[in-house]
Parts: structure tokens; C-alpha cells; sequence
């Protein structure tokens, strides 16, 4: 069972991630050629355009979304896609691979910032289902006991708005 804790740091720190996702997606979308040409890699404009949208959609789930666990394993995953495509650029015939080994040291710490995030979650799930579950059969779900409820919709004032109209209302004689 999947817990969810809002208001951990590792929460906050996915949120960060979220955030983080999101501008640099939006980057990557908007400014792909000129992070292509700033790397060396020109022919891949396309793709460092298609890994912003997919940054967007992580950084999306990480920020509006319940549980991040999902969404940091795809950051993870997209890490290793970035890690992978950078690696094609890191070459002595590019004369900007000084910029691409750049590119993969900021990959590289964000990608370890994804694992210590998802890790940490993980291990509070393992520490919130060793504790035993909640006990809640003493409660009914009403704010008072039964007996004082008794009548209380009855005796309450029921405003106009709540009111059938005059027209819907039955009429003897007609």
C-alpha cells in the first residue's frame, strides 16, 4: 500500500523537482535549437524539443498531483534518456563538448536528486505500513449521539430557496 505524505521534505523537495521539471521543459520547448547549438548538437533540436514536453508532463504530475512516486521514477527514466542522447555529443570531433560535459554534470546531480527524493518516500511507505492501522470503531460519524440528533432536520428554520414553488405545490380543488 502506497502512502502519501504531504508536507515532508521529501514531499517538498518533489515539489521542487516539479518546479524545476517545468522550467526546464519549458526551456527545452521554447530555446531547444539554441541549447542544441550551445552543445554542439544541432541535428538534435527536435528531440532536446520532444525531452521538454516531457519534462512538463513530469513536472505537472510532481506539482498538481497526489502521490510524486510515479512521476520521479519518470524523471529518473528521463534522466537516463538525457544521460544517453548527451553521451552521443560528448565526442573529440565536437568542438562544444566542454558545454556537453557540462550538460551532464547538472544531469548527473539532478538525476541524484531524483533517486535521494523517490528513496526517501519509499522508505516512509515502509515505515507508515509497519505501524498498525488506525482504529476508528468507536466513531459513528455524527457530531453528537444519536438520541441528541433525533428531530434536529425537523426543527430546523427551512428558507424560501428550499421551498417547493407555489406552482409545484398541491392544490385542493383545482
Amino acid at each position: 500500500m502506497a502512502y502519501y505524505h504531504r508536507g515532508s521534505p521529501a514531499d517538498g523537495l518533489a515539489r521542487g523537482l516539479g518546479w524545476f521539471s517545468l522550467a526546464l521543459g519549458a526551456t527545452e520547448i521554447l530555446a531547444g535549437r539554441s541549447l542544441a547549438r550551445w552543445m554542439g548538437m544541432e541535428d538534435r533540436t527536435a528531440l532536446i524539443r520532444a525531452y521538454g514536453a516531457r519534462e512538463v508532463m513530469a513536472g505537472l504530475g510532481l506539482v498538481a498531483l497526489g502521490d510524486p512516486k510515479p512521476w520521479l521514477w519518470s524523471r529518473v527514466a528521463g534522466d537516463a534518456l538525457d544521460l544517453a542522447t548527451l553521451a552521443t555529443g560528448w565526442t573529440d570531433d565536437n568542438p562544444r563538448r566542454h558545454n556537453v560535459g557540462l550538460a551532464i554534470g547538472a544531469v548527473a546531480a539532478v538525476t541524484a536528486l531524483d533517486l535521494l527524493c523517490v528513496g526517501e518516500m519509499h522508505r516512509q511507505d515502509q515505515a507508515a505500513a509497519a505501524l498498525p492501522p488506525p482504529d476508528y470503531s468507536d466513531r459513528s460519524g455524527l457530531p453528537r449521539p444519536p438520541d441528541e440528533m433525533r428531530g434536529t432536520a425537523r426543527d430546523a428554520p427551512v428558507g424560501a430557496d428550499m421551498r417547493t414553488p407555489r406552482i409545484l405545490q398541491f392544490q385542493p380543488g383545482r
